[in-house]
């Protein structure tokens, strides 16, 4: 049967569609001597070579090679005298001709994910000469995926926080998954995403892997901790995808939502009456499940009779309120004390006000026992005075203590002998009154600072210290004298008038007005012709020549008696020496030498000039004892 030109076209259409639909896709080399002919995909030219891409599905699992497609040339006739040769990536090794009809097949099992397509070179050669009958062609074969890869979440697993209370719709925290199959081929690297475990807290955007909460009010206190298991599957989700999971730990993190309660709304605690000040009395604490700084609490006293006596501080480690004692406490004069105490969180957050009040209150009591204490003196210091005069046994004041337990148990008196060494003072033991036991000096101690014990008679190891300073009032007892001793000289040329000392006087005492001196010469030395004396009416006195012509070598030292009375009530008096040296003088008044034998030395002549001639005088003299004895 013969066909047509029409029908034939016809019958080749329908060849082309079979192999489009059957999904084959091969390249055949074919020579053309008009114009090259192209197929869709990737083309070139070259000389007469028409080439395209073969494609070949990977992970072929069956025995037989698996056919990849056909070379030919126009020259071949099928007689047998043109072979074919491959050469390039995989080729003998992955890809095998036959150099008869240029059939190529694939020897071994492809990955794309591994390799996605290989290069290579095909060649017709005669077969007798071996030489080409065509130019050198290069060619590629393409490896088609499929879907073999299961998504994989390479983060994972994750961990991931939120606040609780969170609103739904809040976003926790990202999940990403990669498939290793072709992204740009079907829908085997399209992946979907969804939740396996953590419903209904939690939902997951199955196209960008982001997770959200699903329920409102998720309460840490509750549950603080939730494992999410997200699936990934390719194939968009369809039936046959592969599928890869992740484990995602989302923890609610704390918020302040909860309000500090007291467990109990009223405490009571027993202390002694002598807890010192700063002692801890008690802790409390308000409850608060929350965490962190969300349960950071502030205590404060707001009523009650002890807001004076005792504080309230937080221990920021425990978040304790922590009760001390401000001011001592008396079992005597107050036996209990109620207080009322507020806690609050020191940071509340607006958003969670309705659900009440953020503080609560509870009432403390406390009561305060007794204890036995020691005596306790009417005042801490006992001031007194007496006069150094006074006689022994003189009563100088009295000391009061009593027993300030409700027994008032009677109190016997006595002097710690540690503050009294030499026993100047005495007490009675019954009525506290202490007097002289030995004569006083002010000016051998002017204070006596003496502690008086006070001891209960039904407990002697309960003793009570009062202190008493004793200030000796000062009697005129001590005579004047000179404040120093003086080293007075008068030079030889002095003239009459003039001043060669001035002096002054101390006194032991101590008048409450102050010292006041008169000074003068004794009776026996008013009438001496060499020296007087000048009363200056502030405490001082000068001493002046009355003729002048000193001579060390008629007398070199006068002695003048002064006589110094004080201005107290009887007043004393004393007799003092000056002792007065003759010196020579140089020209502006400045002494010398004050010695009196110095005159009888020759002029000119120093002491070791004369000691030098006395020593050859000697010397002579030896030799003429000497020779006369020879």
């Amino acid at each position: 049967m013969k066909l047509g030109k029409v029908e034939f076209c016809h019958f080749l259409q329908l060849i082309a569609l079979f192999l489009c639909f059957s999904g084959m896709s091969q390249a055949e080399l074919s020579r053309s001597r008009s114009k090259p002919y192209f197929q869709s995909g990737r083309s070139r030219t070259k000389r007469s070579w028409v080439w395209n891409q073969f494609f070949v599905l990977e992970e072929y699992m069956g025995s037989d090679p698996l056919y990849v497609g056909k070379l030919h040339s126009d020259v071949d006739k099928g007689d047998g005298s043109i072979k074919y040769i491959l050469s390039g990536e995989g080729a003998s090794s992955i890809f095998i001709i036959d150099e008869n009809t240029g059939d190529i097949h694939a020897t071994k099992r492809l990955d794309r994910e591994e390799q996605a397509y290989y290069t290579l070179r095909a060649q017709a050669l005669d077969r007798l000469t071996n030489k080409p009958v065509e130019p050198e062609s290069e060619f590629v074969i393409k490896i088609q995926d499929i879907n073999d890869n299961e998504p994989k979440f390479l983060d994972g697993p994750y961990t991931a926080g939120v606040p609780e209370m969170s609103p739904v719709g809040t976003s926790v925290v990202q999940v990403t998954a990669t498939d290793a199959d072709d992204p740009t081929y079907g829908n085997s690297a399209r992946v979907v995403y969804s939740i396996l475990q953590g419903q209904p807290y939690f939902s997951v955007e199955p196209k960008t892997g982001v997770i959200k909460t699903a329920l409102p009010n998720m309460d840490r206190e509750a549950k603080d901790q939730y494992l999410l298991v997200i699936q990934a599957k390719d194939m968009v989700g369809q039936n046959g995808g592969l599928s890869g999971t992740t484990s995602v730990t989302v923890t609610l993190t704390d918020v302040n939502d909860n309000p500090p309660r007291f467990p109990r709304r009223s405490y009571q605690y027993n202390v002694p009456e002598s807890l010192p000040v700063a002692s801890v009395v008690a802790r409390i604490k308000a409850a608060d499940a929350d965490i962190g700084a969300n349960a950071e609490m502030e205590y404060k006293i707001v009523d009650g009779d002890g807001l004076g006596i005792f504080k309230i501080s937080v221990d920021k480690e425990t978040q304790e309120g922590i009760i001390t004692i401000q001011k001592e406490l008396d079992f005597e004069a107050k036996t209990s004390y109620t207080l009322r105490i507020e806690a609050a969180n020191k940071d509340a957050d607006p958003r969670f006000l309705s659900l009440g009040p953020f503080s609560d209150t509870t009432t403390v009591k406390i009561i305060v026992e007794d204890v036995d204490e020691p005596p306790v003196f009417s005042s801490p210091l006992y001031p007194m005075e007496v006069s150094e005069a006074t006689q022994v046994g003189n009563i100088i004041g009295t000391v009061a203590a009593h027993d300030p337990d409700s027994s008032n148990s009677p109190v016997r008196y006595s002097i710690d002998r540690n503050t009294d060494l030499e026993r100047y003072f005495n007490i009675d033991a019954n009525s506290g009154v202490i007097t002289t036991a030995k004569s006083l000096d002010r000016e051998t101690n002017a204070i006596h600072n003496i502690t008086v014990l006070a001891m209960e008679s039904q407990n002697p190891s309960q003793v009570g210290r009062g202190y008493v300073a004793i200030t000796i009032l000062d009697i005129n007892d001590n005579a004047p004298e000179f404040a120093m001793d003086y080293e007075t000289t008068v030079c030889e040329n002095a003239q009459p008038g003039q001043v060669i000392q001035k002096i002054s006087a101390v006194d032991k005492d101590e008048p409450s007005n102050g010292h006041q001196f008169y000074f003068s010469l004794t009776t026996d030395a008013t009438n001496n012709h060499n020296f007087s004396l000048k009363d200056n009416k502030d405490n001082t006195a000068s001493i002046l020549t009355r003729r002048n012509g000193f001579r060390r070598q008629e007398q070199s030292v006068y002695y003048l008696p002064i006589f110094i009375v004080d201005s107290g009530s009887p007043s004393l008096s004393s007799t003092n020496t000056l002792t007065i040296r003759v010196c020579d003088c140089d020209a502006d008044g400045v002494a010398q030498t004050c010695n009196a034998e110095a005159y009888v030395l020759p002029a000119g002549l120093s002491t070791g000039a004369l000691i030098a001639i006395l020593a050859c005088v000697l010397t002579l003299l030896g030799r003429y004892c000497f020779q006369g004895l020879l």
